[in-house]
Parts: structure tokens; C-alpha cells; sequence
């Protein structure tokens, strides 16, 4: 059975892949996307997936970031300030997927979608204290 550090190193551990594969899509000169919107979607998920864990909060599987920070606004006010521009991410997970949906991000929106996972992973990240997680 994982341990509560373990299940956050796999959440994280995820997360950082899908925030390579974004950034490793965008560096090509005729990038997708709606990949590097889809993955840095992903990612912010995945960090906000570690920090519930962490945090001791269950969390059922969605995929709407909005919904992720609430639940962890609830041991995190300062989470908050990163709550707005975050959840524009939200519609990445399903809508750029599927063809009933489907919309093509710009490059600007793919680069600003990259740093908002950027900064959900700087803010978590430095809040996740291995060392002094009394439920591992």
C-alpha cells in the first residue's frame, strides 16, 4: 500500500510530465496548441491533486480546477489569489479534446496556459514539506 508521501511524489511526478510535454511541444515553431493548453491543464490538476493529498482533503475524479482550489481553500486562503486565473484551464481538460467541443487555442493563450502551471507548481511545491507530514 503507498504511503500519503508516496501518492503525492506520483501526483507530482505526473504533473511534471505533462508540464515537459507541454513545454516541449510549445518549443516547436508550428506547436499544437491545444496539446500545450490540454498537458498544462493537466499539470495544474495534478499539482492541485499532490497539495488535497498533502492537505489531508478527499477529492473525488474532476478534472475542474475552480473545484480543486475550493477544496484546498479550505486549509489555504492564499491559494485564492491564484484561484481566477487558474480555472481558465478548466475547459483545456474536455473542449480542446473533442470534436462537439473542440476550438483552437492561440499561441498566446498556449504560453499563458504554460505559465499559470508554471506558478500553480511554484506555489504548491513550496508549500509541500516532506519533512514534516505527519501522515505519511
Amino acid at each position: 500500500m503507498k504511503t500519503k508521501v508516496d501518492l503525492i511524489k506520483n501526483w507530482i511526478d505526473k504533473a511534471e510530465k505533462d508540464l515537459i510535454s507541454a513545454e516541449h511541444e510549445l518549443s516547436f515553431s508550428d506547436a499544437v496548441t491545444e496539446t500545450v493548453c490540454f498537458h498544462s491543464q493537466q499539470a495544474v490538476e495534478k499539482y492541485l491533486k499532490a497539495y488535497l493529498v498533502f492537505l489531508g482533503i478527499t477529492f473525488t475524479k474532476i478534472h475542474d480546477i475552480g473545484a480543486l482550489i475550493t477544496k484546498c481553500e479550505k486549509k489555504d486562503r492564499e491559494i485564492s489569489k491564484l484561484k481566477e486565473e487558474a480555472d481558465k484551464l478548466t475547459d483545456y481538460a474536455i473542449e480542446v479534446r473533442y470534436p462537439d467541443e473542440w476550438f483552437e487555442p492561440s499561441l498566446k493563450e498556449a504560453k499563458e496556459a504554460l505559465e499559470i502551471a508554471k506558478k500553480m507548481k511554484e506555489f504548491i511545491l513550496h508549500r509541500i514539506d516532506f519533512n514534516n507530514n505527519e501522515n505519511s
